[in-house]
């Protein structure tokens, strides 16, 4: 009886450090997936703003407008698709902007992109035509990882993204567990990353 307890007394410290391990893998797991989706650049100027539509576009447009308004470009670029019969999102953002005092010579529009891919695709031309190098890319924080992956292979490695996420009531890195969105969002866009990498189809 003696010599079981003994042998059994050594494996209880070995189990708790193994649901401490544990326990941290776990926590690394959820607050790296969210960091890893929402990547930050150091905010500087560039050459135009790409403002995408999507959840929340509306403040998707207040934040890029705010960096046009502080001077960070002197473009603004909206794209994105009607979500029904009505105007499309694009246009819809630029009289956001014209609203907040935007001057329409500064406001460049693609009204016909409904996924990122298009997104990427469909402003391209237009950041050719007016000579634009460095962008500034403005998006909700749980969608800027796929979209500077898609831009990247779009655009190619000639042009500087500047990465650059707008507010998100419904998400945030440091509690995206504690909704149902949440969750349901950050599954979802690490989904997709993966299938990226893994069938390298951005479409």
């Amino acid at each position: 009886m003696w010599g079981r307890r003994s042998e059994e007394e050594p494996r209880r410290p070995r189990y708790f450090m193994r649901g401490l391990i544990f326990i941290g893998v776990i926590v690394a797991a959820v607050w790296g997936t969210a960091f890893y989706l929402s990547p930050q650049d150091e905010l500087r100027r560039a050459d135009a703003i790409v403002v995408v539509s999507g959840g929340q576009t509306t403040a998707r447009a207040d934040e890029g407008i705010r960096l046009y308004k502080e001077g960070y470009a002197p473009k603004l670029i909206f794209s994105g698709a009607a979500l029904d019969a009505g105007p499309s999102n694009a246009h819809q953002m630029k009289e956001q902007a014209q609203r907040a005092g935007v001057p329409d010579s500064a406001i460049e529009t693609d009204e016909t992109a409904r996924t990122t891919y298009q997104n990427a695709t469909r402003t391209k031309p237009i950041i050719d035509q007016i000579g634009v190098q460095s962008i500034l890319l403005v998006t909700s924080p749980y969608h800027q990882r796929r979209t500077l992956l898609t831009f990247r292979h779009v655009y190619g490695d000639s042009y500087q993204l500047i990465n650059h996420s707008s507010f998100d009531s419904r998400w945030s890195k440091f509690s995206w567990w504690a909704s149902p969105f949440g969750i349901f969002i950050t599954g979802s866009e690490a989904v997709k990353i993966g299938s990226i990498y893994v069938t390298k189809q951005y479409e």
